[in-house]
């Protein structure tokens, strides 16, 4: 038996796809069963994402540019898929999770300020202490922070350096925390100053996303519960 839950958590994740690719005038489509994109999407963000167990390989792949080389991905969010014979490999498997909107909040470690980013200028050092110097710093363009629908948290030393963040994507009944990132690799202080901010900024909303390996780990550490699988599939 699929958990609601996860249904909620898919229905937000492909909400904030569709948001990424709007931010990059690649708006996608919701269908029945799969949110999917006719052109290739930004790097790291697939081509599809099924919101229903019953979707079907013919759902996503009618409805997306397998044929334009490498990279073309599939987020099989109930694990239901075999994409195998289509040419596409398994990327990684990951779990959903969902945090109740009863819980109290974490507390947050001292010494760093959770605040929502307003500006360009703001953005781009978000993104460069996301990146690590691994390139993918534009992705988050300026065009995110007049989406209603997303807000990108950033935590702030003393000094003002962002040493830790997150995003935050409404919708679906939920509020999906993804991109968690701290740049002294204290994951359990990310999370937990993250999901403060988002139970000060949308009180009574559950938190949901997926995670896997250490990101997992500090999640559900900080009272996220697993709630399903999911699987994403890519052609080398």
């Amino acid at each position: 038996m699929i958990d609601d839950r996860a249904r909620t958590a898919a229905r937000n994740n492909a909400e904030w796809c569709e948001a990424m690719c709007r931010a990059h005038g690649l708006p996608g489509t919701f269908g029945p069963r799969a949110w999917t994109n006719p052109r290739r999407t930004p790097r790291l963000y697939p081509d599809a994402v099924t919101l229903s167990e019953d979707a079907t390989a013919d759902d996503v792949l009618a409805a997306i540019d397998t044929a334009g080389g490498g990279g073309c991905s599939v987020k099989d969010s109930f694990g239901s898929l075999d994409l195998s014979g289509a040419g596409f490999d398994v990327l990684f498997e990951a779990r959903w999770l969902h945090r109740r909107a009863d819980l109290p909040a974490p507390a947050a470690p001292g010494g760093v300020d959770w605040t929502r980013l307003s500006t360009p200028a703001g953005l781009a050092e978000w993104s460069r202490a996301w990146d690590a110097g691994e390139g993918l710093a534009p992705l988050f363009r300026p065009e995110l922070l007049s989406d209603p629908t997303v807000a990108i948290l950033a935590g702030r030393a003393g000094t003002g350096r962002v040493v830790a963040g997150a995003v935050v994507s409404v919708g679906g009944g939920a509020a999906g925390v993804s991109n968690v990132f701290a740049v002294d690799g204290d994951l359990d202080g990310a999370w937990a100053g993250c999901l403060s901010a988002v139970a000060r900024g949308w009180e009574g909303v559950p938190v949901v996303g997926y995670e896997h390996g250490d990101d997992l780990v500090a999640a559900v550490g900080q009272g996220c519960e697993v709630v399903g699988p999911l699987r994403v599939w890519l052609t080398p």
